[in-house]
């Protein structure tokens, strides 16, 4: 009988959350990461939620969850103190107390491939996602060598063991063709074919191979250690700088055309409900189709949103006057035109714990998923507290 999978322990699950969601690729403002919790403690249960409030701490203690996984910071601002007597210190003690760890992550979320913004474009019915504001893709190299034939495979090998050749989710990746080389052995060479003052003509292969540029000093040893010449034949070629496939933000198109209005309570549909709802700025009847999204504030990428041709705008905490004057400009812009197009984007504004909360769901199916990957188990739960600060709204009376 084979042996039940066993529980990971919490170094090797927040492992397992860090490739996901990069530590590294966080602002430089933000902090995440575990606030709390022994790296050797088993996680048998996870819960995960939008914020690391009390309520959701006594969720999490109260389920005999292992781990809790917030999005959004405890300690966003330095603190001096932990004490059980301030509202950070009394979540962290709970915390403790019940053996419970807590892991942030936050803005790194924010910008990874199947993080807070693929999932809430997913969750309105977006496709053919791209970043709205992508993070530069990594400086690659492209290292050229000419090896004989008959090593090409071993030196490919090394070449792939020091970090080249990796494309997306493929590993060992290189080009290859064959030709002849041609050299002739000075009287103090070593060659290993050849002889001294003779011309050597070798069957030999060109090898290519992408590889980080930060692992150049180590793909350049591994060339030289497994090539059979003294002397290697090799270019490094630093390749242009692209967008990656990261960053904040996405923008989509819809399916189909839907009119704001349409557009608006698909929105309310897929989202938790809130105090606040679905906010509209423009025209109900016009049609929408290509979308940027932003979970969380988004009001500082305006600029960004009218670069990317979209329609509407998908984001949370819109304020008064950064909102104003999007819309000022474009129904400016469009009364220039003279066309009788509508003045886009149009703005959707929802809460901001509601704009986040799709991620939470992806999060925990992919946390399982590559827990078992790795031959362990853990048992998630999505948090279905409201954690959104507004509990009630009052409709303006008619003063017409």
């Amino acid at each position: 009988m084979t042996a039940p999978p066993s529980a990971p322990d919490l170094s090797t699950v927040i492992g397992l959350l860090d490739r996901r969601y990069p530590p590294g690729t966080a602002e430089p403002w933000d902090a995440v990461g575990t606030v709390c919790g022994d790296p050797d403690q088993a996680v048998r249960r996870v819960l995960l939620a939008v914020d690391p409030t009390l309520d959701v701490v006594d969720e999490a203690v109260a389920w005999g969850a292992d781990l809790l996984v917030t999005h959004h910071p405890l300690l966003l601002r330095a603190v001096h103190s932990v004490a059980a007597t301030t509202i950070k210190g009394a979540v962290v003690h709970r915390l403790v107390r019940a053996g419970c760890a807590l892991h942030v992550a936050h803005t790194n979320a924010d910008a990874a491939r199947g993080g807070v913004a693929d999932a809430l474009a997913e969750a309105v019915g977006l496709v053919d996602l791209e970043p709205l504001t992508p993070v530069p893709a990594e400086d690659l190299d492209k290292v050229v060598v000419f090896v004989p034939t008959t090593d090409a495979d071993l030196l490919v090998d090394a070449l792939a063991g020091a970090g080249a050749g990796a494309l997306g989710e493929y590993s060992r990746c290189a080009w290859t063709t064959t030709g002849t080389g041609t050299f002739v052995p000075g009287e103090a060479a070593r060659p290993a074919i050849g002889a001294a003052g003779q011309v050597e003509r070798v069957d030999e292969t060109r090898v290519e191979m992408v590889a980080p540029r930060r692992l150049r000093a180590g793909v350049l040893a591994a060339l030289r250690s497994a090539h059979p010449y003294e002397e290697p034949a090799f270019d490094v070629l630093e390749l242009a700088g692209l967008p990656g496939s990261t960053g904040i933000g996405r923008v989509g198109t819809l399916p189909g055309d839907l009119t704001l209005r349409a557009f608006g309570e698909r929105v309310a549909a897929a989202l938790p409900a809130t105090e606040q709802g679905v906010r509209l700025a423009g025209d109900l009847d016009a049609v929408v189709r290509r979308v940027a999204v932003v979970g969380g504030s988004g009001d500082s990428l305006f600029d960004a949103v009218r670069g990317s041709g979209a329609d509407a705008y998908l984001t949370a905490d819109l304020r008064h006057h950064p909102a104003s004057e999007l819309r000022e400009r474009a129904v400016f812009e469009a009364g220039r035109r003279g066309d009788g197009a509508p003045s886009r984007p149009f703005l959707v504004d929802v809460a901001h714990f509601a704009s986040e909360w799709p991620w939470l769901r992806r999060a925990a199916a992919r946390l399982e998923a590559d827990a078992a990957a790795a031959g362990t188990t853990v048992e998630t739960r999505v948090s279905t507290l409201r954690t959104d600060p507004w509990t009630a709204r009052i409709a303006s009376p008619d003063h017409r």
